[in-house]
């Protein structure tokens, strides 16, 4: 492993709150330990450990250097991982279902990307909605899923992968029609787009506005249409609304085609997550899951 040797250390004393318990675990002498640490602290210009007679404890330096130290040793193992699987020429297959929204508007850089780094990986995509992608992993017709709902299937196993806020949008041409900011109990008086049934992004929405007391008989739905880009298209020659991810509107909004309302006192927000069979971890998985969370963070 690339490190630097004095980091590992320092995080060997920092967890076990003790030099001699350092010194046993990475097998050097305690005085090794000790120059280390001092050494460590001359680079970084602060004290890292209160000391208390036999007893340590973290300064707000050591805390911190802590915190970023179990990022580095992270990405280190993840490194590592790679580069195994790229020289022992990692292959196999691996079927993944996506819903609407990550399909369209995340993972294609993703997959080309992890296509690039594992060329002999064969990688299939299937696109449908958070329900219909459960039940194709019950099913075993893919090995892993994205999600942008919160299921709760005690089959599967649920893990986070990507942040999301879903903001009320409407076309650029109703700047007349709405104001910038919108209190919640005013959605019942506007028309709205929305997703199918069985859309994550609709369950969301629905269990969000519950929370003010709103049900979906509450609103005025306008249409109800199968997809984030006819949505979009929709609201170009509409004066209605629709609750859409940020992830989906970026160009258009950058364009000044859609504007957002904020909705005061309602906030939307969720976790994009993985699923899979519990029992079903294998090692492609694990690697291809850690390169989504790699690649999308580098983007950020």
């Amino acid at each position: 492993m690339i490190f630097d040797f004095r980091l590992q250390v320092f995080k060997a004393v920092a967890e076990n709150r003790s030099f001699s318990k350092a010194a046993k675990i990475l097998f050097i002498t305690q005085p090794a330990v000790s120059k280390h640490i001092s050494e460590l602290e001359n680079q970084t210009g602060a004290a890292l450990f209160n000391r208390h007679g036999n007893a340590i404890s973290l300064t707000p330096a050591g805390e911190l250097l802590l915190r970023y130290a179990t990022q580095i040793f992270e990405l280190y193992r993840n490194l590592e991982e790679e580069l195994h699987a790229m020289q022992q020429g990692q292959s196999g297959q691996l079927r993944i279902g996506s819903s609407t929204t990550i399909a369209q508007y995340i993972l294609p850089k993703i997959l080309a990307a992890f296509k690039k780094s594992y060329p002999s990986i064969d990688l299939t995509l299937v696109n449908h909605n958070t329900e219909k992608i459960e039940q194709l992993l019950l099913e075993g017709k893919v090995d892993v899923g994205l999600i942008e709902g919160s299921g709760t299937l005690p089959q599967l196993q649920y893990s986070p992968f990507v942040h999301d806020e879903i903001v009320l949008v409407t076309s650029t041409s109703n700047k007349k029609t709405y104001p910038v900011e919108l209190p919640v109990a005013q959605l019942k008086h506007i028309p709205l787009v929305i997703r199918e049934a069985g859309s994550g992004t609709l369950a969301v929405i629905e269990q969000a506005l519950k929370q003010h007391h709103l049900s979906r008989k509450d609103l005025q739905i306008e249409m109800q249409l199968g997809s984030t880009e006819s949505i979009k298209q929709y609201l170009q020659y509409a004066r209605a609304c629709a609750f859409l991810s940020i992830h989906t509107i970026i160009e258009e909004l950058a364009a000044n085609k859609l504007q957002v309302i904020e909705v005061t006192g309602c906030e939307i927000n969720r976790t994009f997550q993985f699923i899979n069979l519990h029992g079903r971890q294998s090692k492609l998985l694990h690697l291809f899951r850690q390169f989504c969370i790699r690649q999308y963070n580098l983007r950020q």
